[in-house]
């Protein structure tokens, strides 16, 4: 937890008690569902909750805004931006019901009445939303095929509504397989840890 706090020291009461529910949450979920790898558990705060919210180093949510979190896995990164974010509506979507299970869980153990989990494949959804935000789920080119007339056009945080990939390694073929003008940031830009040196949030506007 104090990771969280070096990083953002300006979190309300609530934000602190629902970041700290969050490792006898997941640790409860795990030992049912096992959605984060039983050897890195005790790096949650570092390799999962710090790394989700880096997309909030880059990109600032207004109230309203309506973010979409595709193959949500267990809930990263929708989980620790909804805590960060209590004023923005998330939809956090993966096709795997056990999966939407622990989101469900964890989002109710923390409180959070902004996030709302869907088992469901992205195609499938009828609703447009500001932004779209993931970890690592597919190649990029299929992942824009998915999501691409899921954002409205507009502006409803600090850049322009588009795509908030995180997403490590050598991207540059597989970004420009999509012919979209894209932006890399370094996530090493704003967290000192090793584990960020090659990680970054990926963005595209819609």
């Amino acid at each position: 937890m104090d990771i969280i706090l070096k990083y953002f020291p300006g979190l309300t009461e609530e934000q602190r008690r629902q970041f700290a529910a969050l490792w006898d949450l997941y640790a409860d979920w795990n030992a049912k569902i096992n959605v984060v790898s039983r050897k890195d558990f005790d790096q949650l705060y570092l390799r999962h909750v710090l790394h989700s919210l880096a997309i909030a180093k880059v990109c600032a949510f207004e109230a309203g805004a309506r973010v979409l979190d595709v193959g949500c896995g267990g809930g990263f990164p929708s989980v620790p931006l909804a805590i960060l974010f209590p004023e923005v509506r998330f939809t956090a979507v993966d096709s795997i019901r056990k999966k939407i299970a622990v989101v469900e869980g964890v989002a109710a153990g923390a409180g959070l009445q902004n996030l709302t989990p869907r088992c469901a494949r992205v195609e499938s959804l009828s609703e447009r939303f500001d932004y779209v935000v993931s970890r690592a789920v597919t190649a990029m080119p299929e992942f824009v095929g998915w999501v691409w007339n899921k954002i409205e056009k507009g502006q409803r945080g600090s850049l322009p509504n588009g795509i908030l990939y995180l997403k490590g390694g050598d991207l540059a073929e597989e970004l420009a397989l999509t012919r979209r003008r894209w932006t890399l940031y370094d996530i090493a830009r704003f967290f000192d840890e090793e584990f960020f040196e090659t990680k970054k949030v990926v963005y595209t506007p819609r």
